[in-house]
């Protein structure tokens, strides 16, 4: 129960009650002035839902394609960690120590990073990144003096290569949202709308019995501003705030190198 709840309150916040606090007063006030109007509701589909609609799905897909990437990276480094494990003749190293700790570091910095809203730390923290895959790089060199065959060697490389691509996608992904000027012109839409229709919810007041003529607007502006809310949610895959987010947690992937 506690967890419905808590997903509720996500979607449903100060901006809900804002915007409905003024729907219904933008009511109030065209009905008692006579202000009526018979607005076509399909402006409603047309002009709000449908792009809110689209914005969802486009944020939804970005977060299963930085799901799929982070999966790249961690099965990449878990691949990593089980070469410098098991393809060694000689085992008195410490190669598994070192690439789980640098895969531990870097998993603790990605973290912060895509948790981050500030550009100073965002760029101080994608330089900290790739000095530690170019040690991952180096330690992976050192590989072949334990016993590591040549041919082997390549296929270790491109495990590094493809923990960068991975890392990569996920920083783009970070980034660059979804439309930004779409969802600008959403969010405007949302806002305005439950307000700018009093007149077309007064003339519904004939239609409802009496202390509920304000179903309309109240029911509208929960509507559109849940799901400007939840567009907002799934727009942030990384900052662990929202139900669906994505969570980096170094502790599960060190967990599977043992």
């Amino acid at each position: 129960m506690m967890k419905v709840l808590k997903s509720f309150f996500l979607i449903i916040n100060y901006k809900t009650l804002i915007i409905t606090s003024l729907s219904v007063i933008s009511t109030y006030v065209c009905y008692h002035l006579g202000l009526i109007a018979k607005f076509p509701d399909m402006l409603v589909g047309v002009a709000i839902v449908f792009p809110v609609v689209f914005s969802i799905g486009s944020a939804y897909n970005r977060r299963e394609v930085a799901l799929q990437r982070f999966s790249d990276f961690k099965g990449h480094a878990i691949a990593l960690y089980y070469a410098s494990r098991d393809w060694t003749s000689d085992k008195d190293n410490d190669l598994p120590v070192q690439v789980r700790s640098l895969v531990a570091s870097m998993l603790t910095l990605m973290r912060a990073m895509f948790t981050s809203q500030h550009r100073k730390d965002w760029e101080e923290n994608e330089r900290k990144i790739f000095q530690y895959f170019s040690q991952l790089s180096e330690v992976t060199v050192t590989f072949r003096r334990h016993g590591i065959p040549s041919g082997e060697f390549s296929r270790l490389s491109q495990y590094v290569s493809k923990m960068i691509i991975a890392f990569d996608n996920l920083r783009i992904i970070h980034a660059y949202r979804t439309p930004i000027t779409l969802r600008a012109y959403s969010k405007v839409f949302i806002y305005i709308f439950p307000i700018i229709y009093g007149p077309y919810f007064a003339s519904t007041f004939k239609d409802f019995s009496s202390s509920l003529e304000y179903v309309m607007p109240v029911l509208y502006s929960f509507i559109l501003v849940s799901l400007d809310n939840i567009q907002d949610h799934l727009e942030h895959p990384f900052d662990e705030m929202g139900e669906d987010d994505i969570r980096i947690d170094e502790n599960e992937v060190i967990r599977h190198m043992d």
